[in-house]
């Protein structure tokens, strides 16, 4: 005998519910009656990792899914000198013009604190009152220099990522890139903690460009590739230096694991004049893969992704199979713009974000033709990419 929907018992609801691997459907089959309403948790707990959407400001949001751009009912924590420091398991890393952290996930619009950026061992001291020289700050070299409220949040901070959702994991890490001029360092704090805590400074004058968390290690890449393979329960960095020499092309660096396969992708930008009285502006023109071969401890250049897709720019880097979920592409780097808050393309109301596909080494658009050019830099972060987390 056929049943209808809106009379299945409530285990049958909520086992069929558990096969869902899309957010998005998961919302859609919750309404499908009072029923199933009442049937089915509102936070599901067995979903993996979602296709990411790119925020475009405060208020806005790209889903590949869809190809639309969207608009949040409930906006972000908006400030005209916000910045966007990172993404990480559904979960913004925002700063602004104080000393304060701000974690945020915009679906279940939940706000947590890290520890405020005066609690970084390096920064000295932290008045208000010095109007332009509010920080007192020491880099990797010992050298103490003063940073105003717009240059600490602009650029002290390079990028924080999370071990782990917080809602989800009480021992979650939160782990940053930090310093200036050229060289940094890296830090991390715990829940709970009151201040961040520096690694070893010995051996790590480098620059990192970019980190990543895979299987409990926090992995640093710089432009060198070298690789800082960061455990912080002990704590303790472990300095990787290639055996072989290779010849890194790129303007920026990203690191990502396909699987247990580690990536290191180059970012290549040439500078353009826009239209706008010519503009001295930047725009992504390639990218190159590099494979890392731990058994001879060198990266190997590759050719095509395959059927995976990576996400790079101010977020933690993620790579997915293409396959897995409709409107995303496979052998593509989906970028975004997250290199220099003082690119001029706040003037021509331009964003340099893209897909990349790989073997064509093409560059396509990312947004429909009539919305691309309509979203300028003024009073809003650079776009970041988020992957939505219910949890």
């Amino acid at each position: 005998m056929s049943v209808e929907w809106t009379e299945l018992p409530p285990e049958i609801i909520e086992t069929i519910s558990k096969r869902l691997t899309i957010y998005a459907d998961y919302l859609r089959f919750r309404c499908i009656s009072r029923t199933f309403l009442s049937s089915i948790p509102k936070t599901p707990l067995h979903l993996p990792p979602q296709l990411p959407c790119l925020i475009l400001s405060h208020q806005s949001f790209f889903d590949l899914s869809t190809h639309k751009t969207h608009l949040f009912n409930h906006p972000l924590p908006s400030h005209n000198r916000t910045r966007f420091c990172g993404s990480s398991h559904g979960w913004l890393v925002i700063l602004d013009q104080t000393p304060q952290i701000l974690l945020f996930n915009p679906i279940t619009r939940v706000t947590l604190f890290l520890p405020p950026i005066n609690t970084f061992p390096n920064v000295v001291s932290f008045d208000y009152s010095n109007i332009g020289r509010e920080y007192f700050v020491r880099n990797p070299s010992g050298e103490l220099v003063y940073f105003n409220l717009k240059e600490m949040c602009n650029d002290f901070l390079r990028k924080i990522v999370l071990s782990s959702s917080p809602s989800l994991n009480d021992e979650f890490t939160a782990f940053a890139i930090v310093g200036c001029n050229d060289s940094n360092n890296l830090a991390f704090c715990k829940k709970g903690y009151n201040s961040w805590i520096l690694l070893s400074e010995e051996e790590i004058y480098h620059f990192w460009e970019d980190v990543v968390y895979h299987n409990g290690l926090f992995y640093a890449v710089s432009k060198e590739g070298t690789i800082a393979v960061c455990d912080v329960e002990v704590p303790r960095v472990s300095i990787i230096h290639m055996t072989a020499p290779v010849e890194f092309f790129g303007d920026i660096f990203y690191t990502v694991f396909s699987g247990e396969e580690m990536l290191l992708v180059t970012r290549i930008l040439e500078q353009d004049f826009s239209d706008a009285g010519g503009v001295s502006v930047y725009r992504t023109v390639g990218f190159e893969v590099f494979k890392m071969d731990w058994n001879v401890m060198t990266w190997n250049k590759i050719e095509t992704l395959g059927d995976k897709a990576l996400f790079v720019g101010g977020n933690s880097s993620v790579c997915f199979s293409a396959n897995d979920f409709i409107g995303c592409c496979a052998d593509c780097i989906y970028f975004t713009d997250d290199y220099s808050e003082s690119n001029q393309d706040d003037v021509c109301g331009k964003h340099d974000f893209g897909i990349f596909r790989l073997r064509d080494r093409v560059v396509d658009p990312l947004l429909p033709s009539d919305s691309r050019n309509s979203y300028s830099r003024l009073g809003c972060p650079l776009p970041v990419w988020i992957s939505p987390n219910p949890c």
